[in-house]
């Protein structure tokens, strides 16, 4: 049996819904799945696990309790050996890229970021290039393999498994030199923009933050998450977390709704996997008009005030 490691992420003291795809992607026959539970309530998400397919749920103890990148890297490598386990797969999410590089490093080991696909028996991952337009089959060697997933990549399967709980203690490891001076988590009951079934963003045509109210009220009436372009992260209008594209968060929503974007290449590569594109513009020649399905020619300070209200009304 291939023993295959699941870092597994938590929000507000729950398993991201994300982890649910992950963990599907990881099944297969000859595959003993390990969930890697840090600091968290490793029986409480016992019977989530096992629903689709992890037969063992491996409780770290790291010391400290709080999130400490180096230290938690430290404890998921003395896990994985203590396992017998040498294929690690975790999220492309901001905690998975600073958490998986790190544990790549103190293994010496490959790492492919933003799978879309993996073939865990050939060791061999698939993920985009060239901004997304290319999609490439890259070979991983040596002994360990380390996979980022891109949220939303593999619909969930559930696949029935009876999971056992394993206590383990992480050696608390020397100084790394780095001090977690606080940590700021995101508002509680949010929607995270990697996993979001419907996004709405928004661009230039925005013209300052405190216009991202107007996106955010909507989003809260749909159920959705705000996303923006790089141009409104370079004004400041939101923070970095929000970014959409190339060098931001690769999205697969089921909508994807732009708000005074352009539609530029690098933004497109970030969310071209959506399902549907909806684009609000003033622009009848915007590059984003040719690359969604439905589109409106307007002002989007009236249209989205009415979507909003509507939505309200029909709530």
């Amino acid at each position: 049996m291939k023993k295959i490691g699941l870092f597994i992420e938590f929000k507000d003291d729950e398993i991201k819904p994300a982890n649910d795809g992950m963990v599907t992607m990881a099944q297969g026959d000859g595959h003993e799945l390990f969930a890697l539970v840090v600091n968290a309530d490793a029986a409480a998400c016992r019977e989530r696990l096992s629903a689709y397919g992890v037969s063992a749920v491996v409780d770290i103890t790291a010391g400290g309790g709080a999130w400490h990148p180096d230290g938690w890297a430290d404890a998921v490598v003395q896990a994985m050996n203590a396992c017998g386990i040498e294929t690690l797969m975790g999220l492309t999410s901001p905690q998975g890229r600073d958490l998986l590089p790190r544990i790549a490093a103190v293994l010496d080991a490959p790492l492919v970021m933003d799978c879309v696909g993996v073939d865990l028996d050939r060791n061999v991952a698939r993920t985009t290039q060239y901004s997304g337009k290319a999609m490439a089959e890259i070979q991983l060697t040596g002994r360990h393999h380390i996979y980022g997933i891109r949220a939303g990549a593999v619909s969930p399967a559930p696949r029935a498994a009876a999971a056992e709980v394993h206590a383990f203690s992480a050696v608390e490891p020397t100084a790394s030199g780095i001090e977690v001076l606080s940590t700021r988590p995101g508002e509680a009951g949010t929607v995270d923009l990697a996993e979001a079934d419907i996004i709405i963003a928004g661009g230039r045509g925005m013209k300052s933050g405190e216009n991202f109210k107007l996106l955010q009220d909507c989003a809260r009436a749909m159920g959705a998450a705000v996303g923006a372009s790089r141009v409104a992260v370079d004004e400041g209008w939101v923070p970095y977390t929000f970014q959409v594209g190339q060098t931001g968060s690769k999205v697969n929503p089921k909508v994807y709704i732009a708000c005074g974007i352009s539609g530029s290449v690098q933004h497109f590569a970030g969310m071209k996997s959506s399902e549907m594109i909806i684009a609000v513009n003033k622009d009848p020649g915007a590059a984003i008009i040719g690359k969604c399905d439905y589109y409106i020619v307007g002002d989007l300070f009236e249209i989205i005030p009415e979507v909003t209200r509507a939505l309200g009304a029909a709530g």
